[in-house]
């Protein structure tokens, strides 16, 4: 008790601060989100996310270089298809030659030990911007589950370490182990986005993939609230986690980030497979603009909302901070 023990002799210089830390960020926590866009030397600015593009496959092979050379160990791959190749079951997302299929094999083939896990969802590909097949006003279950087995193997096929199902249909960890034992495929993992909440921080994504649901003639879900969580549950984020777990997911994922955190620490002490948490697009959006006005540090309120997600149990941050992070880190 006080006056015996007193807490700020541990606070009382930098140096001692970080011997008494009790959590710590390096660069091998991160994983880099990145959006790829078809053509040769594109290089598209993504308005709502200050620093973000949408490369090429040859432009986004240089930037995969550069962060490993920072120490990032993981990206994470998102495509963006043009319209022409867009349909309700998204056959092109299990076209071997596609964008992300050449994409995979393109990074893999500069940079082997960059672990890749490519988005499956069908979203990208859907003329309807949804995850998932659209059959009687609805996404389908089981068949879109049939369709992301395909696109998960497609990525296997084409060099993928791990295959990461962002979609939120029922089943669909099981049914792509399954899937990919049987193409051979026994040291593919699967990330699955386990506790994915149907948020308004993914704006700036959409706009960045113009994955957005859209208007139709036919009737279809106006939103993705029928297989995206709903924000107002906890126990159900842990349901989810620990099923995907039983149905073979390597990890498992809680996405957003920040606004999150219980949930984050809720799945980490249930589950017994690392926890990666996605600081998404609206969470980074809004930092860059408080900055950009000089309402915060840039730096520093990046730094602390990092260490934050860690310190909550992330075992792996999804993160457009991922490089400046690592830069910061290095210095």
């Amino acid at each position: 008790m006080f006056p015996l023990h007193r807490n700020r002799r541990l606070r009382v210089n930098e140096s001692i601060r970080s011997l008494v830390r009790e959590t710590t960020l390096s660069p091998t926590d991160f994983m880099f989100p990145m959006f790829i866009a078809e053509g040769e030397n594109v290089n598209v600015a993504i308005p709502s996310m200050p620093g973000i593009f949408r490369r090429s496959i040859d432009l986004t092979v240089k930037e995969v270089k550069e962060i490993y050379d920072l120490g990032i160990r993981a990206v994470n791959i998102y495509v963006k298809v043009s319209e022409d190749l867009k349909d309700n079951e998204g056959v092109e997302a299990w076209n071997p030659n596609g964008l992300m299929q050449q994409a995979i094999r393109a990074i893999k083939s500069a940079c082997p030990e960059m672990i890749v896990m490519p988005d499956v969802a069908l979203d990208p590909y859907s003329i309807y911007g949804h995850d998932g097949i659209i059959a009687n006003g609805d996404v389908e279950n089981d068949s879109t589950v049939a369709a992301l087995v395909k696109m998960a193997v497609s990525h296997a096929q084409a060099g993928a370490d791990f295959v990461a199902p962002s979609d939120m249909m029922d089943g669909r960890v099981l049914r792509l182990r399954e899937g990919l034992d049987a193409a051979g495929f026994h040291h593919v993992g699967i990330m699955s986005y386990s506790a994915k909440y149907a948020s308004a921080f993914y704006g700036p994504f959409r706009d960045a993939l113009d994955s957005a649901p859209r208007e139709s003639k036919v009737a279809v879900p106006k939103d993705k609230k029928t297989y995206q969580m709903d924000y107002a549950n906890r126990i159900e984020a842990i349901k989810e986690a620990l099923s995907d777990v039983e149905e073979g997911a390597d990890m498992v994922m809680v996405k957003p980030g920040i606004a999150y955190l219980d949930i984050v620490r809720e799945v980490k002490n249930a589950v017994n497979v690392p926890v990666t948490v996605f600081h998404v697009s609206g969470e980074y959006a809004m930092i860059k603009a408080a900055a950009e006005r000089g309402w915060l540090d840039h730096d520093k309120i990046m730094m602390e909302q990092l260490m934050c997600i860690k310190r909550a149990g992330a075992s792996l941050i999804s993160t457009y901070f991922a490089k400046e992070a690592a830069i910061l880190l290095k210095k």
